[in-house]
């Protein structure tokens, strides 16, 4: 019987400290390492030599669960017999991400319309017009002054990925030699 006591006593033992094991008490606490580099920033992550992921914007990994995206610079917009004297974009910016309807914003100077209107076409990345909209003067456009514009523009629902914005002035000469524009790549994703 003394034998069968100690068995018992064992096994109480035994499951006690499973218990305990499971519960963490005797864990290792997560303490900070020791000249950890301080990480506030993709830059910071990459330095430390944390993983980076195959994504774009690539993205670093902190080993305390933090992720952070590489910022990229956005790209300038493409002027064609224009520049920003004559027209600025607001919304959206270049590089920036949109959903499939979105509004375009800016102002323009009063000869970039006619009728208070000029075209605004969204390219895919080869050149195909997947969407057009008219810029709208939110103001007296017969005037040298930069006049406010909207535009409402909806791409189809199939399409997600980069795209370019074109704005056009408007120019009922058809002539080449008054054509402007400005353009920028931007993405639609939702």
């Amino acid at each position: 019987m003394h034998t069968r006591t100690i068995l018992l006593v064992l096994v109480g033992i035994l499951g006690i400290a499973g218990i305990v094991a499971a519960s963490g008490i005797f864990t290792k606490s997560e303490a900070p390492v020791a000249n950890a580099p301080e990480v506030l920033s993709f830059e910071d992550c990459a330095a430390a030599g944390y993983p980076l992921m195959e994504s774009y914007p690539r993205q670093c990994a902190t080993p305390d669960g933090r992720t952070f995206a590489e910022e990229l610079p956005a790209p300038d917009p493409t002027y064609l017999n224009a520049s920003a004297d004559n027209i600025v974009v607001t919304n959206p910016t270049p590089g920036s991400v949109t959903g499939k309807t979105f509004t375009v914003m800016g102002e323009a100077r009063g000869g970039w319309y006619f009728e208070a209107s000029f075209p605004i076409e969204v390219q895919d990345m080869s050149g195909t017009v997947i969407a057009r909209g008219i810029g709208q003067a939110q103001g007296e456009w017969m005037t040298p002054d930069f006049v406010p514009f909207t535009a409402e523009i909806t791409v189809p629902e199939s399409f997600i990925g980069e795209a370019v914005l074109v704005l056009r002035n408007d120019n009922p000469s058809g002539d080449a030699v008054n054509a402007r524009s400005v353009s920028f790549p931007f993405t639609i994703e939702y």
